[in-house]
């Protein structure tokens, strides 16, 4: 929490109760003790004041970007009724609202998504997770899409009018994906040992999409800088146990997508 300074009135109040409470000696085991004057804040001092503002963006980091998917219709805003590879297969032909080429998939991804059908162990079209992303009561699709050198796409559609929006779209070499609430978070390896990148997506209600709110470098966390090594069992298991379904996982992603999960793809 960043210190704030207290009213003039407060500060007195405060400093009339420390000096009774010393004099009065309540020094001793459970008695007031003061901690001292609250620190001040300290006023943010501009730089360079006659620098004339920016007015464009250096670089189209794809924030805000929208489009809406041809041919998709969602029965009651249940994207959970959707199949994870017709919505990316439609996503190919669908017109963004502007052009930051983030939406773009590499042609060696694209060739994999067209054959998911016919070549369902190559299907770079990973199960769905489900998550109210936008507080409107409905869930949201959280689609990630293999593509070569360990990148990920990420994308997020939401439910709109009887279709479907897509309200995020990016790519990264991801360590992880998390739902962490309403946000989405990816983290990503830095080119400085021992720290890495975060990033959390949110929606906003003005843009109508998924935006980066806050783009944080990080330390690596202890547990992270090796890998963990491997339990072997002592004696061979008599059955395997059946997982427990997760609430933001589908029963049954379908057979066209592979095995895997968003969180910790790498």
């Amino acid at each position: 929490m960043r210190p704030h300074r207290a009213p003039a009135a407060t500060r007195t109040a405060v400093s009339a109760v420390a000096a009774l409470t010393l004099l009065s000696g309540c020094g001793a085991a459970g008695g007031l003790e003061s901690a001292g004057e609250t620190p001040s804040a300290v006023e943010p001092k501009g730089l360079w004041p006659e620098l004339p503002p920016a007015s464009s963006a250096p670089y189209d980091y794809g924030e805000g970007e929208t489009a809406r998917i041809p041919g998709i219709r969602v029965t009651g805003g249940d994207v959970r009724r959707l199949d994870p590879v017709t919505v990316t297969q439609a996503g190919l032909k669908a017109k963004t609202d502007r052009d930051s080429g983030l939406d773009e998939l590499p042609d060696s991804t694209v060739r994999q998504i067209k054959a998911c059908r016919t070549a369902p162990d190559d299907c770079p079209v990973l199960p769905p997770y489900y998550r109210d992303l936008t507080g409107d009561g409905r869930d949201e699709l959280v689609l990630g899409v293999r593509m070569p050198d360990q990148q990920l796409a990420v994308r997020v559609y939401m439910p709109d009018g009887g279709g479907l929006t897509r309200i995020m779209s990016t790519y990264d070499a991801v360590i992880s994906v998390e739902l962490a609430g309403r946000d989405l978070i990816m983290r990503a390896p830095s080119v400085i040992p021992g720290y890495e990148y975060r990033t959390a997506w949110s929606w906003d209600d003005r843009q109508r999409a998924m935006l980066p709110t806050r783009d944080e470098i990080l330390r690596t966390p202890e547990h992270r800088k090796g890998p963990r090594p491997r339990r072997t069992p002592t004696k061979p298991a008599t059955s395997t146990p059946t997982p427990a379904p997760s609430t933001d996982a589908p029963s049954d992603p379908g057979a066209s997508t592979q095995s895997g999960s968003a969180a910790g793809t790498r």
